[in-house]
């Protein structure tokens, strides 16, 4: 039966929406299309969007080596403490980003708990290089790895991973001949979330890497800047940010739709 919808909840439904298009629609109306090429072939945005992707590259790659282990054992491995544990894991996402900037600084800056060993042992030094880049995403971003592998894992048949057991099957050779296969939809999605967190980071870069043109410039950082001095590369900037946003998202509607 099709019943009429109630004003009271479709005219809050529709000031929601155009809350949320209206910012969109204002950027591409404001965009400068005609020199959008000329502006996006500028040596500092190409310097932006080089060190943005192959940070947010190399973060994601550090999420995948250290998130999907973590998700195993959170989703596998029954110890005291493992709720704690998942908390702590997403504790990023509810973190104002600047105060987790600050926390990598406490503990991985050149004075830090452990960044002084580092320091002093290696002569590393993470804070305001590209690595504390790369670091810096890579601590926002992990978590949403980590909840879509965990989600994959726990809705995986665990039938098949018992009937390799009992064929002979290590638990290591388990995992990557049964279960990874399985999950591999779900690692895939928690890595284009990952790239697309790294990508957009901005208050732990900024505040743990700085924003040194080359260095550790990224385009958000960059977007900042220009706001002050050019707006309409700061608007590029924008777009290319909102075009990765929108491929993202069209990559995994078969994921929330199905």
């Amino acid at each position: 039966m099709n019943r009429r919808a109630p004003w009271a909840l479709v005219l809050p439904a529709l000031v929601a929406l155009a809350f949320l298009v209206l910012p969109v629609a204002g950027l591409l109306v404001r965009a400068p299309w005609s020199t959008l090429g000329t502006r996006l072939a500028q040596p500092e945005i190409l310097d932006a969007l080089r060190l943005s992707v192959v940070c947010a590259t190399l973060a994601t790659v550090v999420c995948l080596f250290l998130g999907v282990p973590l998700a195993w054992v959170l989703a596998r491995v029954s110890f005291p403490g493992r709720r704690l544990v998942r908390a702590l894991v997403t504790v990023p996402l509810v973190l104002p980003p600047v105060v987790g900037g600050v926390a990598l600084l406490l503990a991985l800056g050149r004075n830090g708990l452990v960044g002084q060993w580092l320091y002093r042992w290696f002569g590393v030094s993470l804070p305001f290089t590209t690595a504390g880049v790369v670091v810096a995403e890579a601590f926002v971003a992990l978590p949403f790895l980590v909840i879509s592998v965990e989600g994959a894992l726990r809705a995986a048949d665990l039938r098949y991973e018992d009937a390799a057991a009992t064929l002979g099957a290590s638990r290591w050779t388990t995992f990557r001949r049964v279960t990874l296969p399985l999950i591999a939809p779900g690692i895939g999605a928690g890595a284009v979330l990952c790239w697309a967190r790294a990508l957009g980071e901005f208050g732990a870069t900024i505040t743990f890497a700085g924003n040194f043109p080359g260095r550790t410039q990224t385009m958000p950082l960059a977007v900042y800047l220009a706001l002050e001095n050019d707006p309409q590369a700061a608007i590029v900037l924008s777009l290319v940010l909102l075009a990765v946003s929108v491929v993202v998202l069209a990559g995994l509607r078969g994921r929330w739709t199905s």
